[in-house]
């Protein structure tokens, strides 16, 4: 882990990033195109692992995206995201994504993935980051969360290997 002190979650967390749903959005199903969702979320993943690490950070891997429902025309998405633990140089990043009937306030819970991202270097070589430090009990939950995917992310890799 770095030398660097840890930092809590709230440093560098995204919570409720607007985006307002539009005909262009939309797929021949009249619902929200969910790689449009999928690259959105990618994308404020990266300012998260960026302002925690305070290096340029690329996404190593894409764990757990449950599309949960649709959404939909003139819907408002949510985008909240925290980073939830890091290890060396990755850092594991949590997405929520809700819909909001903007109208009436109903919300619903339509996508949750994690994302690994990787610290870099001036020359894209692994650079180590600062340690989480999770202050809430949904944090701290999440923190050790993180641990368990992690684990079977290298389970997973350890296996396939002995596979080739």
């Amino acid at each position: 882990m770095s030398e660097q002190p840890a930092r809590p979650v709230s440093r560098s967390a995204i919570d409720n990033h607007v985006y307002k749903v539009f005909p262009n959005d939309m797929n021949a199903h009249n619902t929200v195109f969910g790689g449009m969702i999928m690259a959105k979320c990618d994308r404020l993943a990266l300012v998260v692992a960026e302002r925690h690490s305070g290096h340029v950070c690329v996404t190593a891997a894409v764990d757990s995206i449950s599309f949960r429902a649709p959404a939909k025309g003139n819907d408002t998405l949510l985008f909240s995201l925290s980073l939830n633990r890091s290890w060396g140089s990755s850092m594991e990043i949590g997405a929520r994504v809700m819909a909001e009937n903007s109208y009436n306030g109903d919300t619903r819970h339509i996508l949750s993935a994690y994302y690994t991202f990787v610290a870099l270097d001036d020359h894209g070589r692994p650079v180590p980051v600062p340690a989480v430090q999770p202050d809430t009990h949904t944090e701290e939950r999440r923190f050790r969360d993180a641990q368990i995917r992690r684990q079977g992310r290298l389970n997973t890799r350890d296996q396939l290997a002995d596979q080739a």
